[in-house]
């Protein structure tokens, strides 16, 4: 389980670090023309989802800072990773599933640490 959310969180941390780079240099995101269902939440909130370069960019910075508490189990890990989970819900689809699915798993290894 531990590898599971360490792998979900690199995954996460390196895909926002890398697209909000991407998007600051280029101008549009990595992939597709039309960025991804997150950003209907932001059209409706009248934001230029095209100027998040440096949302991303710290989001993908949390993420791997997390991934690094984690790993070499700090005390703050695992209250960053709930935080920092809870906080990426919006970035549908992939962010919101492997996020709930790092806090599923905290919860649980919470719950019974080892299992």
């Amino acid at each position: 389980m531990k590898l599971l959310i360490f792998i979900l969180g690199i995954l996460n941390g390196a895909y926002m670090l890398l697209d909000g780079i991407y998007v600051m240099l280029k101008g549009k995101y990595i992939g597709p023309e039309k960025p991804g269902p997150w950003a209907n939440l932001f059209y409706k909130l009248n934001i230029d989802v095209f100027k998040l370069g440096p949302l991303f960019l710290i989001y993908g910075l949390l993420w791997l800072a997390w991934v690094y508490g984690f790993w070499t189990n700090q005390s703050w890990a695992y209250l960053f990773g709930v935080i920092i989970s809870v906080l990426t819900l919006w970035y549908l689809p992939v962010g919101t599933v492997f996020s709930v699915v790092v806090l599923v798993v905290l919860w649980r290894m919470r719950e019974n640490p080892f299992s």
